[in-house]
């Protein structure tokens, strides 16, 4: 049976606390499950199968249905649980450890619950722990709404069976090799739960301005959203209209900064328009539906072959040579210990091509201007 979802959950806190109105939005369009999220739901299910295996003495996870990589990456979230957990026993023998527990935040935001991955309580320290099974990019704890959601969640259960003074909640991402922290005295947690409760009854209302955010991308209202389509097209006529023939500088630096919104949003716009078109939903209005192109396809190509063969074809005239699989492919099987074991002498990493970030970027800037980028290659794993 699958989890039941709060309106106002943890893990999309961080935009309806901006965007009040987004909860509600979100409720009139149908769920969304990209191949990553099966994959991190496949990596928290082993994370939890591996942990009650260890702390709870039940049933050890099956073989094969998972990755070497996956196993790889999740015993690097297990170990650290289970160095947290040791560290809470040495504090109090009754520490209390729980594994993928509902935990109820509603005091501060109406009807809020979540799954917290693991929770530990012992005597004066309350932590929450968090797996990231994604690789995009490290996901801070510091500040992180999703982290104090299920901190006060946890805290509100068990309050009054501890005497807890501190909080420490952690998220880990193997797979990047990021571990962070934040710890906050209870004080502080309980203050900022209680900053944020009018804000949380905004949401639970649909009231409040829609405010454009770094979470629109995962708003499933977004590709009708007209907060976020204004501010898309405001660089094309905040001036109010053409400022002159060509783009200032400013203009450019402006707009070089919205690329990923700018792209993310158009393409949401359009795969909703298609999606709708192709269920027979919507006509638009100047667009029709047409067949694409389409490449000839041999159906059968063990039958193909033996024909080519008996017409006197070498094999080596018709087969592809075998080919290795990329490194991202063989790190799936192998593990990333694999790919060091076996492959390192035979791997390098050339330079990645020039790339225009903002100057709050970490990586050190590129002082040669002379640098001519078809020097570089497009398709380095």
């Amino acid at each position: 049976m699958p989890k039941k979802h709060a309106l106002l959950g943890a893990s999309s806190s961080a935009r309806w606390l901006v965007c009040t109105p987004s909860a509600r939005l979100e409720a009139q369009f149908p769920d969304e499950q990209s191949p990553y999220a099966a994959e991190g739901t496949q990596a928290h299910d082993l994370a939890e199968s591996i942990l009650r295996h260890k702390l709870e003495s039940a049933k050890a996870p099956a073989d094969g249905s998972h990755t070497n990589e996956m196993l790889e990456a999740v015993n690097k979230y297990v170990d650290i649980c289970e160095e947290k957990v040791n560290e809470a026993r040495a504090r109090s023998v009754d520490a209390e450890i729980l594994i993928e527990a509902r935990l109820d935040f509603s005091r501060w935001v109406p009807e809020g619950f979540g799954t917290g991955d693991m929770c530990i309580v012992s005597d004066g320290v309350l932590e929450v722990i968090d797996l990231k099974f994604g690789k995009g990019v490290p996901v801070s704890a510091v500040g992180n709404t999703q982290m104090r959601l299920y901190a006060l969640g946890a805290y509100d259960t068990f309050e009054l069976l501890y005497d807890i003074h501190t909080v420490r909640m952690t998220i880990v991402q193997p797979r990047l090799d990021s571990v962070s922290t934040e710890e906050l005295p209870i004080e502080e947690l309980l203050a900022w739960g209680d900053e944020i409760i009018p804000k949380a009854q905004a949401a639970w209302e649909g009231s409040g301005d829609c405010t454009p955010c770094d979470y629109c991308n995962f708003c499933k209202a977004r590709h009708q959203c007209r907060a976020l389509a204004d501010a898309c097209l405001a660089p094309f006529y905040k001036h109010g209209g053409k400022l002159n023939q060509l783009l200032t500088d400013d203009e450019v630096a402006e707009l070089i900064g919205m690329k990923d919104l700018i792209t993310k949003w158009i393409k949401g716009v359009y795969d909703y328009a298609y999606d709708k078109a192709v269920s027979g939903e919507k006509e638009w209005k100047g667009y029709k539906l047409v067949e694409g192109t389409s490449r000839r396809t041999i159906v059968d190509p063990e039958g193909a072959a033996k024909v080519l063969l008996e017409n006197g074809y070498k094999e080596e005239e018709i087969f592809k040579p075998k080919e290795l699989e990329g490194i991202t492919a063989l790190q799936k099987v192998l593990g990333k210990k694999g790919v060091a074991e076996h492959l390192e002498a035979f791997i390098e990493k050339p330079p990645g091509k020039p790339t225009l970030v903002p100057e709050s970027d970490k990586r050190p800037a590129i002082t040669n201007n002379t640098v001519n980028v078809d020097d570089f290659d497009d398709d380095i794993e």
